[in-house]
């Protein structure tokens, strides 16, 4: 048995909640997601954690405009604090250089970083995943064994039949679903809801097509202000509230404690 394994175990234990945030292609906005999700709850007085775990395309430091910040080297590795996140970049190992990993080079490297990462005590650590259902989805769910999923999808065809394949894949092997997330509609179809319904898993909500959205990169607070983080926040608090009745025990739950915290009823 690998070593490490009980010390990255170690190490989340201080975490109250994991949240990955996922979806079938890349450039559905999923990093944009996780990055605002994190940034809310942070803002609703929350210690809030920000793991960058796609391998192929690290893109959260370019979204946040995180330059000239990094961990330090502290019986692990302590990760900088920015907008009063906790954030850890596979960027850090990486730099702008590709990293072709694949198969155990991918596990290893899961490992390794989650086992020299020392988060402390976090209410949320927001994992912005890789896309698709590879192996770095799998390691996810192994090592961290409280995760819940947050799906994000278009409507785009091919988009959706990706979404469709992580959802039976996280049916099948019971990892709680906090519920899906429609980004970038351009349309007042229903049909990704429609087409999802049968799984039975909570649609939380849309996100609008946002053309201005690209003017923010860099900048976390203009991040906040775009109509893209405002229908984001509209998703949040509709189910804070309670306004709607399809919704898991986990999303409820969370959502629950997000309300009793200062800040945390709409504005």
């Amino acid at each position: 048995m690998d070593p490490r394994l009980n010390i990255v175990e170690e190490r989340l234990k201080g975490i109250k909640r994991l949240i990955a945030v996922s979806g079938g292609k890349g450039g559905i906005g999923k990093s944009s997601v996780a990055s605002a999700l994190a940034l809310m709850l942070s803002k609703s007085g929350y210690k809030v954690g920000l793991l960058d775990l796609d391998f192929w395309g690290p893109s959260v430091h370019l979204i946040l405009g995180i330059e000239e910040v990094f961990p330090k080297e502290e019986r692990g590795i302590v990760p900088p604090q920015v907008y009063g996140i906790k954030f850890m970049s596979i960027i850090y190992y990486t730099a702008d250089k590709p990293s072709p990993l694949r198969g155990v080079d991918v596990s290893n490297a899961i490992i390794e970083l989650l086992a020299v990462t020392r988060w402390g005590s976090l209410d949320f650590l927001v994992i912005d995943m890789p896309p698709g259902i590879g192996d770095a989805t799998l390691d996810v769910i192994r090592l961290m064994k409280r995760v819940g999923f947050l799906v994000v999808t278009t409507q785009s065809r091919v988009t959706l039949e990706t979404v469709k394949k992580i959802l039976r894949m996280l049916k099948e092997l019971k990892v709680p679903i906090l519920g899906i997330i429609e980004n970038m509609k351009i349309t007042n179809s229903p049909s990704v809801r429609d087409q999802l319904k049968t799984f039975g898993v909570p649609f939380l909500g849309e996100i609008g097509f946002d053309k201005d959205l690209e003017s923010s990169t860099g900048n976390a607070n203009e991040l906040l202000k775009t109509d893209f983080a405002q229908d984001l926040r509209k998703i949040v608090w509709w189910h804070l509230t309670k306004k709607c009745v399809n919704i898991s025990n986990e999303v409820r739950s969370l959502m629950e404690e997000l309300k009793t915290r200062p800040g945390g009823g709409e504005r």
